[in-house]
């Protein structure tokens, strides 16, 4: 469906502003659908991304400021994530041995089992959604990829 009849709106006023409004629309449409398939698992998106991020750490632990600069959500609070993923056992925080007033951060093996168990359910959701063909979605992602940059550089000079 285009974006026009999602949102019941006419016109746009410039393509630039349709996509902007469409990729916005569209990335609230794919958070949903992920949030709905994590809500049995008792995990948010964005305690998702955290455990994902230590994940990605291959054991090795993350402070709390590598785990916000890589964060897709740079508004979650970090802290108070990895509060919530302590409290259910899926991550430990430690003192880091370098800096007494820095804390490490590691992902559980019970966090790493239940990252198994959720990567099948949305292994089989992405499975549903690939209706476009590697080139499409190579040039989207260049795309995307190109407009951050783009805009990125503007804002910096």
């Amino acid at each position: 469906m285009k974006i026009e009849d999602e949102i019941q709106q006419k016109g746009f006023e410039t393509e630039l502003n349709k996509m902007i409004i469409n990729v916005s629309f569209t990335a609230n449409w794919l958070n949903l659908r992920f949030a709905q398939s994590l809500k049995h698992y008792d995990i948010s998106l964005q305690q998702f991304n955290v455990l994902r991020i230590l994940r990605g750490q291959k054991g090795n632990p993350a402070t709390v400021n590598m785990i916000t600069d890589r964060m897709l959500d740079k508004n979650s609070n970090a802290s108070r994530l990895i509060d919530k993923l302590k409290l259910k056992e899926l991550v430990e925080r430690r003192e880091c041995p370098n800096d007494r007033r820095a804390v490490d951060v590691l992902i559980t093996e019970k966090g790493l089992l239940l990252l198994l168990e959720i990567d099948k359910e949305l292994n089989n959701m992405e499975k549903k959604m690939q209706v476009l063909s590697e080139d499409e979605l190579k040039t989207m992602n260049d795309l995307l990829d190109k407009f951050r940059t783009e805009v990125q550089n503007l804002e910096s000079k």
